[in-house]
């Protein structure tokens, strides 16, 4: 085998191969997937946009999450489409964008999801504050940091990654180009690479907004508590549950994708997990926000309601 660095010319996606047969009903049933996603979440950022009921700060990153959410799908389920129907080759290029915006929208989400949960904080614990706190400048402030926080974990996962030799193989045995399967084609010392993926990737980008997230919700709670009338607990729950349910999604697909011990990985095993974590989060968010959240059910009955008008003046 060669054993110098000529993997620049590009790298080959394995993918689900190993089911022979299955890729025509596969790569169907991903596509429609793929748009239920896109359409779902472009139709909750539209809503947003137009309603300027839904311009609070809950829906502004609301607003950010669906963005998120197209662009986190949209850097794996094409190529995984193109990969299934006709080429399996990734340039050295493309590879290394995909892994960039891929780590870049995945760590980006993990801090707006908790600067949500500080949303919510200050919604339930702090009411009476609330305008004055989460104004626009703060929102923006949130959403910025997030990017920068986003952006700097997938510029030290990049370069880390892209700086190693690759010359044991040119088969990336994912469906994308992801950090431990491209860890595994090189053939230099990886020990590095694996501590910063746990500590950068798993604990600042993981563990620290979850953690940031179970205090804030550690605070609500305490306060739902102290609420004497029913309803009134009711109805600031109901207010948290959408952002619980997407934050356990997101988590817990997360936690186990990149935070397991070596002697249990697998790459077959991370494969199907990262296929969940890729897609799930962002097919279900925009209807765990639309089923759970009472404007978002009335800004979808409003906007049936103008289409009938619309099509019975016509």
């Amino acid at each position: 085998m060669e054993s110098s660095n000529d993997t620049t010319s590009g790298f080959y996606i394995v993918g689900f191969s190993h089911v022979p047969g299955w890729e025509g009903l596969f790569s169907f049933s991903l596509s429609l997937i793929y748009l239920s996603a896109i359409f779902s979440n472009l139709f909750i950022l539209s809503m947003i946009f137009d309603d300027p009921r839904l311009h609070t700060p809950m829906y502004f990153f609301l607003g950010n999450l669906s963005f998120l959410d197209v662009g986190f799908i949209s850097t794996t389920v094409p190529k995984v489409l193109l990969s299934m129907l006709t080429n399996k080759y990734i340039s050295f290029p493309g590879c290394l964008v995909q892994l960039f915006f891929y780590v870049l929208l995945e760590g980006t989400e993990a801090f707006l999801l908790s600067a949500m949960a500080y949303d919510r904080y200050v919604a339930i614990c702090s009411p009476l504050h609330y305008n004055i706190i989460m104004n626009a400048k703060a929102c923006t402030i949130l959403a910025i940091f997030s990017w920068i926080f986003g952006c700097v974990n997938s510029t030290i996962h990049t370069a880390l990654t892209f700086s190693l030799p690759f010359c044991n193989s040119h088969l990336v045995d994912h469906f994308f180009c992801d950090i431990p399967p491209l860890l595994q084609l090189s053939c230099t010392d990886t020990h590095i690479n694996k501590m910063v993926l746990f500590t950068v990737g798993g604990v600042w980008v993981g563990i620290s907004p979850l953690l940031f997230i179970l205090v804030s919700y550690s605070y609500i709670l305490a306060t739902i508590i102290k609420i004497h009338s029913i309803q009134g607990r009711r109805k600031a729950f109901s207010t948290c549950s959408s952002h619980i349910m997407v934050v356990a999604l997101f988590f817990g697909a997360s936690l186990f994708n990149y935070i397991q011990p070596s002697s249990s990985y697998s790459l077959e095993k991370k494969k199907v997990v990262s296929a969940l974590y890729s897609i799930l989060p962002p097919v279900f968010n925009p209807f765990i926000y639309s089923l759970r959240n009472d404007s978002v059910k009335g800004a979808i009955l409003r906007v049936r309601a103008e289409l009938s008008s619309y099509r019975t003046w016509r």
